[in-house]
Formats: structure tokens, sequence, C-alpha cells
């Protein structure tokens, strides 16, 4: 049966493994043109083929619930359940979207795109299906590609397995996140030089993997599990001696599961654990899960599953920093170019070294992400003052703010999306203790076709309610350079956030940049329009201003540069004119916008103030660009909001 009969997951019920083997093949080629021409994400889709495959053969989807933490490696789900078709606009405006979708499909019941909720989604579910209230009949958590890092999931792995709901929890373990897992659970050797001694193990080696894998083999089996609780419960009624013999027993198992199977931190929690198993064999794949089913009765159970991120993709299979885990355009037959800091990424990761070569006490934490926050050179360039804490940005702020208490000027490079992960900490772990915290935002405002999950518009509205946060927002590559170096000295007095886009950075001569945390006037006009733009809308904002003065409208411009505190020279001029219009690219109640309005009225009553910014709704996927003609943030939706204004 080839891809194109594949319609629902019963289809592949029918299939023989020789014919398994040759459709995961032929998914792989799939997704392979399907990222090649839209883009999106690919490593962690071709590691999760044959367990995709397995978990719709074993399990009754939507009958049975499987979950997708970390939803990016969800392609091959969406395959599999009748949504091969929409591939064609993957990533595209009412196309096909990156993650679960519960509009999609009754097969997708979380829209999942930050990483480590899902075992508390499962948590719930199951809690709500023994209270009768939910169909569902098994719960089912798929974690893992770096998961495993994230607070939270420790937090509902502890929960689950004090509580005993009836999960099974399947980990896949590809050593990796974004870069390499950084966690001591995960089992796969991330070195070239461990695979090369993997692949010609010792005699020691091979025997206890050999043990292992029998021991795994015994505790999958049901009829041992029951056997076990006969003999744990004869141990137990022995007159005088029960509690110690059945104390000794399992002291016993623990010893043995502690030299062949480290991982048993999982029953310390109260959560059965088996494993590690060969994540590309649907054989052994499905005895796990039909085992799994039957063991799942006594409580939550892990299923630990190693696969190969990239799997069967050479350019993938090569990728040391990320195994291809996301993919611009590319031609399939050569494989995409080497990833590489572009725009405002690359004016960050310049900006950085320059900072750290002449102030000793800079260090920069990531959250699992140091390619796409452009810190790979930094961290070459200072291993020793480079910090990826793993999918943990709760633990990222907070590790900072410690780092500042002892001394040091720690620099947070994370998506401004994921900064919402940890607002607490940054009120106050950073904020109310007034520490010298710079963090910098990447992929702030709309970012385009990752959806509703990652774009980053709340950044600016929360940040400027914090007690003592300077909020900077560059409107170029040097703007960027700039603030980043008076963060240095603003820190002195308390956090300092800098927010720029995704995309192409403008480059300006050295004398178009401003200074500290005063605006810039970059149009100078009369006294009837005055726009106010912030970061990248200034470009926009310049070019309306232009078409307005050629139709005989006088307009002036700045660049807003501080959002927070803001410049009080650039209110007083604003409320000088007539009309006043600002433009943001992030959430516009309660964003700085409305801000400026707040101050301009305070002087000027009478001036008009009109708002642009983003709704307060979640934005579908699509072009930056055709969102922002959307929201009415281009050009001609400036130079129509200014025509309202004076009309």
């Amino acid at each position: 049966m080839s891809l194109s009969q594949i319609r629902q997951p019963a289809d592949l019920r029918a299939l023989s493994y020789p014919e398994l083997d040759d459709l995961a093949g032929e998914i792989r080629d799939f997704i392979v043109q399907a990222v090649a021409e839209n883009a999106g994400h690919l490593g962690s889709n071709l590691g999760v083929v044959e367990v995709t495959m397995a978990l719709h053969r074993v399990f009754d989807s939507p009958t049975d619930a499987i979950l997708w933490d970390t939803g990016h490696q969800a392609y091959v789900h969406k395959i599999v359940t009748g949504r091969q078709a929409g591939f064609e606009h993957l990533r595209q405006a009412n196309g096909l979207s990156g993650y679960p979708n519960r509009e999609e499909s009754p097969h997708d019941l979380i829209e999942n795109s930050h990483a480590s909720t899902v075992l508390s989604y499962a948590y719930g579910l199951a809690i709500a299906r023994d209270a009768g209230t939910d169909p569902h009949r098994h719960i089912v958590a798929v974690i893992g590609d770096g998961a495993m890092t994230g607070g939270m999931a420790y937090e509902a792995l502890n929960n689950l397995g004090h509580s005993g709901q009836r999960v099974i929890i399947v980990l896949n373990d590809n050593g990796r996140s974004y870069a390499p897992t950084i966690s001591n659970l995960t089992a796969v050797v991330p070195r070239a030089v461990d695979r090369a001694m993997a692949d010609h193990p010792s005699l020691p080696s091979r025997i206890t993997d050999k043990l292992a894998h029998t021991l795994t083999n015994i505790r999958l089996n049901p009829v041992y599990v029951r056997r076990q609780r006969r003999l744990e419960s004869f141990l137990r009624d022995l007159p005088y001696l029960g509690p110690q013999a059945e104390k000794g027993v399992e002291a016993f198992k623990a010893a043995v599961r502690e030299f062949l199977q480290p991982p048993s931190f999982f029953e310390a929690l109260g959560v059965r654990y088996v494993g590690p198993v060969d994540g590309h064999s649907l054989e052994q794949l499905e005895e796990s899960l039909r085992n799994a089913i039957e063991l799942s009765a006594e409580g939550p159970i892990v299923v630990h599953v190693l696969t190969q991120k990239g799997r069967g993709y050479p350019p993938a299979e090569d990728d040391d920093e990320k195994n291809l885990h996301d993919a611009p355009v590319f031609d399939p037959l050569v494989g995409p170019p080497p990833a590489v800091p572009t725009g405002y990424t690359q004016a960050f990761a310049d900006a950085i070294i320059k900072e750290a070569e002449s102030d000793t006490r800079v260090v920069a934490i990531t959250a699992a992400m140091p390619g796409p926050t452009g810190l790979l050179p930094f961290q070459a360039r200072f291993p020793d003052r480079f910090f990826d804490v793993g999918i943990a940005e709760q633990h990222a702020v907070t590790g900072a703010a410690g780092m500042a208490m002892g001394g040091l000027r720690p620099i947070v490079a994370i998506y401004s999306t994921f900064l919402n992960r940890a607002w607490d900490q940054v009120v106050y772990d950073v904020a109310m203790h007034r520490l010298p915290v710079i963090f910098c935002l990447d992929r702030a405002g709309i970012t385009g076709p990752d959806g509703a999950s990652h774009h980053g518009v709340y950044d600016m509205a929360l940040l400027s309610k914090v007690p003592g946060m300077r909020v900077l927002a560059p409107s170029s590559a040097q703007e960027l350079h700039v603030m980043l170096h008076d963060a240095m000295s603003l820190a002195d007095e308390g956090p300092v956030a800098i927010r720029y886009p995704r995309g192409t950075a403008v480059n300006v001569a050295e004398h178009d940049v401003g200074t500290g945390l005063q605006a810039r006037r970059t149009v100078a006009g009369s006294a009837t329009v005055c726009i106010l733009a912030i970061g990248k809308m200034l470009g926009n904002a310049e070019k309306a201003a232009h078409h307005l003065i050629a139709s005989g409208i006088e307009a002036t411009v700045w660049d807003v540069r501080c959002c927070a505190p803001l410049d009080p020279t650039m209110i007083a001029d604003a409320a000088s004119h007539r009309v006043v219009v600002t433009l943001e690219d992030g959430i516009r109640e309660g964003g700085i916008g409305m801000s400026i309005a707040d101050r301009v009225h305070e002087i000027s009553p009478l001036t008009a103030v009109h708002v642009l910014g983003v709704p307060t709704r979640f934005i579908p996927q699509a072009r930056s660009e055709d969102i922002f003609t959307q929201l009415g943030l281009d050009v001609d939706g400036i130079i129509a909001a200014v025509h309202a204004a004076l009309s």
C-alpha cells in the first residue's frame, strides 16, 4: 500500500512489517519534499516516523487520546490522519499549521507548540476520564525532543506518580532539543567519538546491553508482573519475616535496575519505567506499547524509545548542530545551506561578542536555542561564559538573577514568545531585586508562518509594566549594537530588555542612530501629523510620511527607541501636533501606543491619538507582510489612519 492510500490510521493496521518499512521510507521522502518547498520542522519529524506509525497501529485515535509535546514533531501524525494534501500549503495562510491544530482534525486534541506541557494535559484528561466526563479510553502522552528538560514536565511527572493516574508516556529520546539536549536522562550518545565506540562495543558492554534489553522484555511482560505481585504478596504474609523479606526482594530488584537501567529515576516518583526500546523497530515498539496498555492499569508508565533525529535524510543526519531541526526552502537533492544567523540575530551575535571582549563580567544564557538566538559564535569564543540550561526558561531567568547577584552581567537570549513562560521570575526574581540582567528578545512581534503560539506580541505590554524595567526596540542593526552597549551601563540601576524582530535588519549610517533612553526624530514636519513608530515599524512610518508629504500633509516621524520609560521630549513634541498615530507590532490593548496616548493627553487633551497595533486575538500563520496588511500596519494602513484622523 502506498502513502497515497493511507487516509486514516486504520489503514496502517492491515500492512505487514516489510510494507510498513517501505511506507516509512515513503513518508520520509514526502516530509523532505514538503519542507523543501515550504520550510518547516524537518529533523524532529524524520525521527518519529516509526514511533507515530506504531502509536496509530496500537491505539485507536481519537477514541484514544494521543497527545504531542513539542508539537513540531507531529507532521507524521498529520500525514496518517488524512491531511497529506494539506502539506502543499504547509505553514501558509489558510493552509496546514506546523503544529497540532484542533480546527484541522479530531485527532489533534491539543494545540501544543511550547514544550514540556503534555504531561499536565494528560494528568487532567485522566482525571476527567476516571470521573466519567471524558470519553477517551487511553491517554498517551508523547514527550521528548528535549522537552524533558522543562520543569513543568517534572512537576506533572511527580503528580502522576503520586496520584497513580493511568497514563502511558512515550519518551522520545533523540538526544536533542534544538541543540543537543541538556539533561542526564538522555540515553543517546551525542559525540562522534562516542558513536564510533558504540559501533564497536566491548564484550562487557555487549553483555550489559543484552541484559538490559532482556530485563526490559521481562518487565514489559504482564505475566511476569502478575507473578511478581503474587510473590510480593506471599513474602509480605510470611510470619515474622514478611516485611523484611519483601524489602530484601525490592532492594535486589532496585540494585539490578540501577546497574542495568540508570533511568530508574522515574520509578522513584511512582512511574513505572521500561526501556530503552529501539524507536525505529516497529515490532519492538508495538510489543512495548501493547504491554504498556496492560501495565498501565496499575498507574502511569514510561516507555523510553531511542530515535535518531533526522533519520533517513543524510543532510539531516550529518548536521551536528541541530539535525536540521528546522529548515528554510531548499533543494532536497543537496539539502539546506548551513544555518547562519541573519538580520537582527546576526547583529546581536556580533554585538554580544564585542561587549564580552571589553567586559569580563558578560555571560550569555539561552534555553536550548544557542543557534537560533545567535549565540554559537559567543559559545565558540567564550565557552566558559556560555550557559545552555535546556528548555527551562524559568530556570534561565532566575539563574541569571543569581549570576547578577554574584557580580556577573548576564545576557539572557530568548525568543519573545518563550519569555512569557518566565513572567513570574522576570518580575519577582530579577526586577524586584533591581538586578543587572539584560534580556535580548529575538523573534519579537509578528513572526509569520509559525503562527499564533510564536508571535512575540506580549513582551512590550507586559515588560513596560514591570517597575524599573527599561524596554528598548531597535529599528536597525546599528541601533541594536548601540542599545546593547548602552544596556551594559543602564543595567547598573536594574534590568533592561531589548526586543527585535525576525528577518532582515535595516542598515543605516553611523549618524542615524540614537543613544541611551532617548527617542530620535527622523522626519521633521509641521504641527499637523506626528507618527511615533516602534522598532521595525519605523520603515513603514517613514514611507507613509513621505507619501503624505507628497500629497500636501506635513508629517513628523519619531523612532520611539525606548518604550519604557518614554522620552518626555518626544511626548512633548507629539502633543504639539493635531493628530498623533502610534505604530507597534505588539498587542494594542495595554501596549506602548496606549501609554503614549495617556502621556500626550496629559499635555494636550484635544490632540487626537490613533493607536495602531495587534488586536487581542490569536493571529494564524501567514507571511508577516500579509499579516501587517491585514492589521493596517503597512504603509497604506498608516496613510488611511492619518486621513481618517484628519477627517
